[in-house]
């Protein structure tokens, strides 16, 4: 068994050009042809259990690999791998691996799934005194006639540490513009298995009880990077709605992550990737108040105004996502989270606490805040009933965080009622927000909307609804317990 540990950055083809003909990496590369089959049993368990296993060809030569998945996060992967030579296209099972210990018969039916065929262009290099095997793969992932082009780079840490990764990242975004990937070649193999996906929720964060804080946010951020970016690049393609929300709500949910972390992340840095975040934030937030104003409107008219006013707001999304100032964001985001002094073990608040002592702390702090300021919400104005819609966001983003170190029978039992309780109040508060913002968001467009006056009684009703959703999350019993 081996670790890997690599850097994955997506570009086009006319930048994968670019480089092969600058000297960035110094000299010629090696290249060879990989023809690769990716197996798994019918109902995709070894996927399911957090594995891949290939058999790559390189001229006659074939070697089967066998690789832990779910230790990827978004652009920076480290992943256990089990490599070893095999002569046919077959894979071989034994126990220098822990498929047949963890999977037991099931591993007997693996079946071909998906190819991948690339063109590999192969480095190795010096920067920091870091040892960096450098690959530019082009090529594709197929099933039938359904393919997906590949066209990536991976820069992998043979020897020294990643601060070299980063410095080499920087020597490329120099030359060439890319995207952090999160997807390994076997998940876009998977893809072409399933439905067209329009939009990607969230992902569970798993997260280990003895870990500490630090690195409980370290894990919650990369997750939250790697949601980003799978809707990002749906957006870029499908220009959906769906995908822009989820992308917003990726940067949402990072945001939220940096704000519950704070006392344990208070570097300069820190704040100002906070403020660049809530700069690409609030130009996706645009576009989706309007979509938000076209899914409630009737009137062709109105409709077609909004429509106009989308092409424009969607227009900016787009340009904002594929800027510089977003592309820096990104790479300086990676290298903190991977590199940053909040890893370190300098005395702050939190410091000692384990992951779930400091989850349990946390969860209870904004409890009570809901608690403090949820009190007689029909009296309360707009902006204070926006204010508990944004401790009500953040008390169910830190409840998910969390869910996974509290995975008793009768924890996930609390977590399904907490979470049914949040998400009713959220509802509620989210129509009554939109309600509020929408003569702003009218002025701001600049159109005068074809509309009634806004009804009393749905808004009495709204509040009702949720007074009794806030009384239902308070007397849910707390799962963290």
């Amino acid at each position: 068994m081996a670790d890997e540990t690599e850097l994955k950055l997506e570009l086009s083809s006319e930048s994968a050009d670019t480089l092969l003909a600058s000297d960035l990496f110094g000299g010629e590369p090696q290249v060879v042809q990989q023809n690769s089959i990716y197996f798994d049993a019918p109902d995709h368990a070894l996927r399911a259990a957090g594995y891949s296993l290939r058999i790559r060809k390189e001229g006659e030569a074939r070697k089967q690999t066998v690789k832990a998945t779910k230790a990827s996060t978004a652009g920076l992967f480290a992943r256990s791998e089990w490599e070893f030579p095999v002569e046919r296209d077959e894979p071989v099972i034994d126990h220098v691996t822990p498929l047949r210990g963890e999977l037991g018969p099931i591993i007997d039916q693996l079946v071909p799934q998906f190819k991948v065929r690339v063109t590999r262009h192969k480095w190795t290099l010096t920067e920091a005194q870091s040892e960096i095997e450098v690959v530019l793969d082009i090529g594709v992932a197929e099933v039938g006639d359904r393919q997906t082009p590949i066209c990536e780079i991976e820069l992998e840490l043979k020897d020294g540490n990643l601060q070299g990764l980063f410095i080499l990242a920087r020597k490329i975004e120099a030359t060439v513009p890319f995207s952090f990937g999160v997807m390994a070649k076997s998940e876009r193999g998977y893809r072409l298995l399933e439905p067209v996906q329009v939009s990607v929720k969230a992902e569970p964060v798993e997260l280990d009880r003895q870990m500490s804080p630090n690195n409980a946010f370290q894990a919650i951020a990369y997750s939250c990077l790697r949601h980003f970016r799978l809707n990002e690049t749906i957006f870029a393609t499908r220009q959906n709605a769906a995908a822009l929300h989820q992308t917003r709500v990726a940067l949402r949910r990072l945001r939220s992550a940096y704000s519950l972390f704070k006392p344990i992340i208070r570097d300069t840095e820190a704040t100002r990737l906070q403020d660049e975040l809530k700069w690409l934030a609030s130009v996706l937030g645009e576009a989706r108040n309007i979509d938000v104003l076209l899914a409630d409107s009737n009137s062709a008219a109105f409709q077609a105004a909004l429509l106009q006013a989308r092409t424009s707001a969607y227009r900016d999304a787009t340009a904002a996502l594929e800027s510089s100032r977003a592309r820096a964001l990104m790479l300086d985001m990676q290298e903190w989270l991977a590199c940053g002094p909040y890893l370190s073990d300098r005395p702050a608040e939190g410091a000692g606490l384990t992951s779930v002592e400091f989850a349990a702390a946390s969860l209870d702090r904004l409890r009570k805040k809901i608690k403090k300021h949820s009190g007689d919400l029909a009296k309360a104005d707009d902006e204070h009933r926006h204010q508990v819609r944004k401790d009500a966001k953040r008390l169910r983003y830190a409840a998910e965080f969390f869910a996974s170190l509290f995975d008793t029978k009768k924890s996930l039992r609390r977590y399904k009622r907490f979470i049914s309780s949040m998400e009713a109040l959220q509802d509620q508060l989210g129509v009554l927000n939109d309600m509020a913002t929408k003569p702003q968001v009218f002025e701001n467009l600049g159109i005068e909307p074809d509309m009634a006056p806004s009804d009393k009684a749905s808004k009495d009703k709204l509040l009702d609804k949720a007074e009794g959703a806030v009384e239902d999350l308070l007397e849910a019993k707390r799962f963290w317990r």
